[in-house]
Order: C-alpha cells, then structure tokens, then sequence
C-alpha cells in the first residue's frame, strides 16, 4: 500500500490479474488481465492518482449518496426540505461535487486480496441528512472483483451508490462492443435526462439488449446512450476486444451509458487514449430519482433498514473461459 499526499494506493493481485483501489472515492484506478500473452488495462484511470481530485466524469468512483440525477437539486423527506448541490444544474448528480467520491476514505488490507474501506458521513454533509457509516470492501478472486457495500444511518436518510468504472477492455471504442441486458423496461427520461415516471418497454427499440446487439446497432447515429434499464435479472455480459465482461448484482436497475462525453482530463494510464466512447459504463443502482418519482422505491436507509449492494465484475479471455 503507498501512499502520496494523503491518496493512498493498494495493488490486489491474483495470479496475472491485478486491480489498484485509490482511497479517494474508492475509486477504481487499474485492472489489468492477460490477453493474447500479455497484460491489458481494461478500465480507464488516470496515471496519477493526484489527478483524481478533478475528476470530472467521474473514473472509476463509487458514486454516491444518491448516483444518477435527482431534479430540482433537492427532496423533500419526513416534511423536510433539503436542498443540493446543483453540480448539473438545475439538477443534482452523483452525490454532488463533494460527494462520496470526493471523500478520503479510511483503507486497510482485508486478507491478501481485499481492501477495506471506510467514511463517516455527516450529518449534513453535501447537504443530506442522517450519519452514515459506510464500508466498502473491495475483493479479487481469480477474474472477479466483487464489490460489497454496507452502510448504517441514525436517521431516515436516501443512500444510492454505484460503482462507476469506464470498461474500455483494452480496445479504443466502445462502439463495437456486444452487449446482452436481460431488461424488458427503462425509465423513461425527459430531455435533461430525469425519469418522468413512467416505465417502457425495450421491445422493438434499438436499445432492446436481451438478445444481444452492438452499441453502433443500437446507436447507429453515433449521438450515445445513457439510459436506465430496469432489470429483469441482476445480470449483464459485454464482448469485445477478445474479452467477455460479466455483472452480477442485487440491484433492481443498471444505468448503461457509452462515454459520448469522455474527455482528455489528465494524462491516462499507458496504452489509453481518453477520448468520446473509449469505455463503456455499467453502473448497478436503484432507481433514479426515486425520492422526487411517484412509484419509484425510495432507497431509504433507516437505522432499522441498513444498506447492502454487492456487484461482483468478471473480466476474461473469451477463449480462455
């Protein structure tokens, strides 16, 4: 574990895999796997980890309090009103610019292919309420990371989290990749893409994945995608570049979205060219907006209800499966 100026590093490895967790945001900053005799990264990360205090499209964090967009900035929970950030205005978005991924958390080896890590929340902290306890433990084994989450509140207080990695599987676009989501519904979204409420359904659409199609099929337009499907199972699988992805999760929703507005922010790790759709987002999460959505399950957290998610991520050569 190395630390610099307070951001700390941990390398997990199993066998030729290895995975690097930063403390801030518990962010995902490297996983390499082989592929064809040699090693690839299949995430996008900047090559220092100091270049994450502006992070600005959000690599590799574990989004939250609440990922995706809640409108008008704010919620109104028990007959109390809380305002937000609107760091997308006049909405709010992952947390807001101080949220939990902008957060030093604390980070201590977990056996010999974990690290834990842990934040307290304040009350009030980006403008939420309730304290939180939060863990996050992050393991590998063999070609899986598996991310378990875990919080308790001392009050009635909203908690959506969502890892948040660009998987770019070592090719350069996105665009060829095959994607299969078992989801026959999405959230539909108005123009400044907050669901209004209402739930479709994927059949006959361009996005409709459950059979398996390439994101350039289901954006022939090149325009990209950033859509909420509400799941029919907690599973997900993408192809491409020689490598299958797999995501299992409990989550009810996955939040696909194709990098169209990826940028050159800092320098990227070797062998990356940060640039619009060079990596792919699967983001497992409850629904979004649901304290402002009618219908929509709230994702309370109360001291009598804690929260749990676990998504485990499986990386692989296909024809070494």
């Amino acid at each position: 574990m190395s630390d610099r100026g307070g951001i700390r590093r941990h390398a997990l490895e199993d066998g030729d895999v290895s995975v690097a967790i930063l403390n801030r945001g518990c962010i995902t900053q490297d996983w390499q796997v082989p592929l064809r005799g040699t090693r690839v990264p299949v995430v996008l990360g900047y090559a220092d980890p100091a270049d994450y205090a502006r992070n600005p499209r959000s690599l590799g964090i574990i989004a939250g309090r609440v990922a995706n967009r809640i409108s008008g900035a704010g919620f109104t929970l028990d007959g109390v009103r809380y305002d937000l950030p609107a760091n997308e205005a006049p909405n709010h978005i992952h947390g807001g610019p101080q949220g939990l991924h902008a957060r030093l958390w604390d980070m201590e080896a977990d056996g010999p292919r974990a690290v834990r890590l842990t934040h307290v929340s304040t009350h009030g902290e980006g403008g939420y309420p309730g304290r939180l306890d939060l863990t996050v433990t992050i393991r590998l084994e063999g070609d899986a990371l598996i991310y378990d989450m875990a919080a308790t509140s001392d009050r009635p207080t909203l908690l959506n989290l969502a890892q948040h990695s660009y998987y770019s599987l070592g090719a350069e676009t996105c665009r060829d990749f095959h994607v299969t989501l078992p989801a026959s519904r999405h959230t539909v979204n108005d123009a400044a893409k907050i669901p209004t409420g209402e739930i479709a359904p994927t059949t006959g659409q361009p996005f409709d994945f459950r059979n398996g199609r390439r994101i350039s099929e289901a954006d022939p337009d090149g325009q990209g995608l950033d859509m909420n499907f509400v799941l029919d199972r907690g599973q997900a699988r993408v192809t491409g570049n020689g490598l299958a992805l797999e995501i299992e999760t409990d989550q009810p929703c996955l939040q696909l979205y194709t990098g169209q507005y990826l940028t050159a922010e800092h320098t990227p790790l070797p062998g990356q060219r940060h640039a619009p759709f060079a990596g792919l987002c699967l983001e497992p999460q409850g629904y979004p907006n649901a304290v402002n959505t009618p219908g929509f399950p709230c994702p309370l957290v109360t001291p009598e209800h804690p929260y749990r998610q676990r998504t485990t991520v499986r990386i692989y050569q296909e024809d070494a499966a």
